[in-house]
């Protein structure tokens, strides 16, 4: 009798199955940085492309720092904070649509909504944009909505969780649009699906909850009592649930639940024995999960599936400096030449130490690696606040973006459902590399398109010229009669809305680059005067 042998391989196949965390250097690191002793439990820290926030401390009240993205090295221990709140700031989120708009909530039961200088923080602000007060004791974390414009989420230790339209003149709002009482204790945490239909939150009681955000209601939550969660997490559009928590031994560990069944979980691993709370953060466009501890110097990252057994160890980073708390670049702000897939800037409170963490494929080629980024969430929301409030497009995606650099156009998720436009992206704000590009790139860039214009506009048939010039797959209305269609007129005013975005974006640059001579040349004559 003869036996068939096959051969198996003994590990998955997996293009991240390699990838590798890269600190940066000690000069690329944000040095001197009073980081908050608080104790709650929270990232402390948000990014985007243009700045890096950080709760910090403040004698008299809470404060917190906003750095440009570029200004690394050593922080003078006097820049100017944003300090407006009475009490300690606990939670602190970059608005996912505008770069400038951060939100923060405090113990002196109120969330602010401050708008930053396009140059940054040069002197402290004490007065926000908006003031949102409607909680009867301390808020503890804030939210904002992944697809509606200004809509903002807050819960706090009376147990509601809050949702805030912005869209409104008033410069303090009292009374939210909606108030969700379904907890019957402290929120921990909140997470958004991919469409923003569906808000999973744990709770202190430890219990996961999935709510409608829009009407309020309850829809589903668990009774599991060998798993105690702490953070919970969507993880994108695979319809499951991730949390991380503790054991009935007090082990820290993970679990992965159905979101239409949270009886018990289909995945739990038990990690190890210690007591720091660990933050779970996902990437929906290359399915890695990450898990970091708090008071740990370690990232665990896994690879997630559709299928058993779902959750697929890859490796580790280690440091033996520990983190308290950690920012995330959103994917629009990655070195894509450098096969960069997500960046962490991990809070070294040792050491008052903001650290960059890049997590990168390894490849050989220097060019856009096509794989390893698809289409992901983009600056532009999909719809408005009053939109989503009324029930309109349920279930609508995010606008979607090309990460390659010099792409134009940003396709919309479903152009038949919402009033909105195709949004060109500002070539001008580099996906390759985080903050301001230099101002000759810019120059060129412009110049590279007015070339272009006018070559289209030259070879175009003389009775086209004023109405039928192509730019971008679009109309050119610059030199048109008036617009006869509804149509016609809208992609007239989207068109205007595009070139005063890049006229203020220009702007920015030059302020910017001003600013940038202004240091070097203040560094000179200090090196000169100690000569």
């Amino acid at each position: 009798m003869f036996w068939q042998m096959t051969w198996r391989p003994q590990y998955r196949s997996s293009k991240f199955r390699h990838v590798f965390g890269k600190a940066a250097t000690k000069e690329n690191c944000y040095d001197g940085v009073p980081i908050t002793l608080s104790v709650h439990d929270n990232l402390l820290c948000s990014v985007n492309p243009r700045f890096i926030a950080v709760i910090t401390e403040c004698a008299g009240g809470g404060a917190f720092l906003v750095l440009s993205i570029n200004h690394t090295g050593k922080v003078d221990p006097h820049h100017p904070k944003v300090s407006g709140h009475r009490g300690n700031v606990l939670d602190i989120k970059w608005n996912p649509f505008d770069d400038f708009c951060i939100a923060s909530c405090s113990e002196d039961a109120t969330v602010k909504v401050w708008d930053i200088p396009q140059h940054g923080v040069m002197k402290n602000i004490t007065v926000p944009w908006k003031e949102l007060q409607g909680h009867s004791r301390r808020v503890g974390l804030i939210e904002w909505h992944p697809t509606a414009s200004n809509v903002l989420f807050s819960t706090g230790y009376d147990y509601q969780v809050m949702v805030w339209n912005l869209n409104c003149p008033e410069p303090v709002v009292k009374n939210p649009v909606r108030t969700i009482s379904v907890h019957s204790d402290v929120v921990l945490s909140m997470s958004f699906n991919m469409d923003g239909s569906r808000l999973a939150t744990s709770c202190k009681d430890k219990k996961i909850r999935i709510i409608d955000p829009r009407a309020g209601t309850l829809l589903r939550e668990t009774n599991y009592k060998t798993h105690k969660a702490s953070k919970v997490l969507f993880l994108g559009n695979l319809k499951m649930l991730l949390s991380t928590g503790t054991s009935c031994w007090n082990h820290r560990q993970i679990a992965l639940w159905d979101q239409e069944d949270l009886s018990e979980p289909s995945f739990q691993e038990d990690l190890d024995g210690s007591s720091g709370v660990l933050f779970p953060f996902y990437d929906p466009d290359t399915h890695m999960l990450y898990i970091a501890g708090k008071g740990d110097g370690n990232i665990r990252y896994y690879e997630i599936s559709s299928e058993k057994p779902y959750v697929h160890f890859l490796t580790e980073y280690r440091s033996i400096l520990p983190q308290k708390g950690m920012g995330v670049m959103p994917k629009r702000g990655l070195d894509v030449c450098s096969c960069e897939v997500f960046r962490f800037y991990r809070l070294v409170t040792i050491k008052s130490l903001i650290e960059p963490l890049s997590m990168i494929v390894p490849r050989r080629s220097e060019s856009y690696q096509e794989d390893i980024y698809p289409m992901t969430a983009g600056k532009e929301p999909a719809m408005t606040a009053e939109e989503w409030l009324s029930g309109m497009d349920k279930g609508q995606n995010p606008v979607l973006m090309s990460l390659k650099p010099g792409s134009k156009l940003e396709p919309y998720a479903d152009l038949g459902s919402v009033k909105a436009p195709i949004v060109s992206v500002d070539s001008q704000r580099s996906v390759s590399r985080p903050g301001p590009l230099p101002f000759s790139l810019i120059q060129q860039q412009q110049q590279q398109e007015e070339r272009e214009r006018r070559e289209t506009s030259t070879n175009a048939p003389p009775h086209d010229r004023s109405s039928n010039t192509i730019t971008n797959g679009q109309r050119d209305f610059t030199h048109c009669s008036p617009p006869k269609t509804e149509n016609e007129l809208r992609q007239m005013f989207y068109k205007q809305q595009d070139e005063i975005r890049k006229l203020r974006e220009l702007l920015n640059q030059r302020d910017v680059r001003i600013k940038q001579l202004e240091l070097e040349i203040k560094n000179v004559k200090n090196v000169q005067s100690l000569k």
